[in-house]
């Protein structure tokens, strides 16, 4: 009988899973370029803005994945990631059609649906995949498609915008992603059938996660982190036009090439190190994400109140490669928490605690923050807003650095 792909050809299964998640931020990332054409359009406050940014989507973005990955690890990998792909797909290609709030609110629950589905089970699959040593790397390469596919949807998103709407927008990159998903579904396989491995319950994994200190630790401090990080992604764009004074164009520019430049290298550093340090000390893969917060969170406050947005451009570069470079280190450390038939249930408990509170809260906050200031600030608000926000860099610094304390008792090879 003929080998699976992904024995054979590891390298190019983990290239379709970064296609995938490049599509998955696309559809994530472009309402954010795009906030001010819909603000203007369906005539919203930036509270219902961030809610559509953050809430709408990680209400059952958050909460479905675990029964995802749960089937995920029973029934097969990749099915659960293809058929995620169309759902979410097809829900962004619907936010282009609504005609109101609430509208888009239930379509942006419904690629919430669709992408809880994605991650965690690609997480597994690139576990199951590559050896202990290159993990972090491999893990690393999957996550470029955060800074990929953020850029892509910004600069997609903002040209698209600018010579057609934002309609035509969501359109076009919902029937890409339903276009992919019958090639990822006829090439990629899991290493192994579903039914030659004997998954584990969920209580199971949830009791043997509850005791463990380091998954809370790392859990809460990636949410802490992403609750910015998800924030920025969604209000820097925001930020620029207000005010730095950027069109549409500009704005999409600026914000694609620093997600393309800083992410990509943030993202890729932080897999290498992880797999050079952590060898020799469990703790590296705690200390080096808190390590990289507390030195990106002065840049970032000196770039919001910079003169000029070409200064700020400079000023923002490192620390987006800092914040990004959490991404190798933790989610390897999480992998290693149980043992490798439990990893996609692992994968979205983690994912449970980042997305509800990173995703459902980062954007909103920010813009409720935003509209408490602006009767005081008018259109610099945002950017009060924004730089009481990288507080919670700082905290995910701590919540990262303890977590690394209890990793060398609690791994799982």
């Amino acid at each position: 009988m003929r080998e699976p792909v992904l024995r054979r050809k590891p390298a190019f299964v983990l290239a379709m899973l970064l296609v995938v998640y490049t599509f998955n931020f696309i559809d994530r990332q472009i309402l954010g370029i795009l906030a001010g054409p819909i603000k203007a359009d369906l005539h919203l406050t930036d509270t219902q803005l961030g809610a559509l940014g953050g809430f709408a989507f990680a209400l059952l973005y958050s909460t479905m994945g675990l029964p995802l990955a749960w089937l995920a690890d029973r029934r097969g990998r990749t099915r659960v990631i293809a058929a995620s792909l169309a759902v979410w797909s097809a829900f962004t290609a619907l936010c282009g059609v609504v005609s109101g709030f609430w509208a888009m609110f239930v379509c942006r629950l419904g690629v919430g649906v669709g992408e809880a589905g994605g991650v965690a089970p690609s997480y597994a699959l690139i576990s199951d995949t590559f050896p202990a040593h290159q993990r972090a790397r491999a893990l690393a390469v999957y996550s470029l498609g955060i800074p990929l596919g953020s850029a892509a949807g910004v600069l997609l998103g903002g040209y698209v915008a600018a010579a057609v709407n934002w309609r035509a927008a969501f359109l076009g990159v919902g029937l890409a992603g339903l276009v992919f998903t019958p090639i990822f579904g006829l090439l990629v396989r899991d290493p192994l059938k579903a039914e030659s491995v004997k998954a584990p319950g969920l209580i199971e994994v949830l009791r043997i996660l509850a005791v463990k200190r380091s998954f809370w630790l790392l859990g809460f401090g990636a949410g802490s982190c992403s609750m910015m990080g998800y924030g920025l992604a969604f209000w820097l764009p925001s930020l620029m036009r207000r005010s730095f004074g950027l069109d549409l164009v500009e704005t999409s520019q600026f914000f694609g090439l620093l997600l393309l430049i800083g992410g990509t290298v943030g993202v890729m550093a932080g897999g290498v190190f992880a797999d050079l340090l952590g060898g020799r000390s469990r703790a590296a893969y705690g200390w080096l994400p808190a390590v990289s917060f507390l030195l990106g969170v002065p840049l970032f406050a000196a770039g919001l109140y910079s003169g000029s947005a070409g200064l700020a451009f400079w000023l923002f570069l490192l620390p987006q490669a800092l914040v990004y470079l959490w991404l190798g280190p933790v989610l390897t450390a999480v992998q290693h928490l149980v043992p490798a038939p439990m990893r996609a249930t692992a994968s979205a408990s983690f994912l449970l605690i980042n997305n509800l509170i990173g995703v459902g809260l980062g954007s909103l906050t920010i813009g409720k923050l935003s509209d408490m200031l602006t009767p005081a600030y008018g259109d610099d608000a945002l950017r009060h807003a924004i730089l009481l926000g990288l507080g919670f860099y700082l905290l995910a610094a701590v919540l990262m650095m303890a977590g690394g304390r209890f990793l060398a008792r609690e791994w799982v090879e």
